[in-house]
């Protein structure tokens, strides 16, 4: 794997995502917990050819605490980033097609 792909881990497909990108022109993936915005913006730019990244904002979501009978257990942390394009940069064609 390279590092550009642990990077960027998978785009995230959900109606909410679906809305932000019809309306603002705003992708959303899920990426590596200790990449920064600059890593993520120049992985995407990487990934996608045409692509230019105007603005990358991101969280952090903290995994749930589960069960598994009477054992506890944990879901790993992994962090969401939003991703805006410029308006003279191509659509990226992975989101275009679900």
């Amino acid at each position: 794997m390279t590092t550009i792909h642990r990077r960027i881990r998978q785009p995230l497909l959900t109606e909410k995502t679906t809305l932000l990108r019809e309306s603002f022109g705003v992708y959303c993936f899920k990426a590596d917990v200790h990449a920064n915005k600059v890593e993520i913006a120049k992985a995407i730019e990487a990934l996608f050819p045409g692509a230019k990244v105007a603005e990358v904002r991101t969280a952090v979501v903290r995994g749930k605490v589960r069960r598994m009978g009477r054992f506890p257990g944990k879901r790993p942390d992994w962090k969401k980033a939003w991703v805006r394009l410029t308006a003279d940069s191509k659509p990226i064609d992975l989101f275009e097609s679900a």
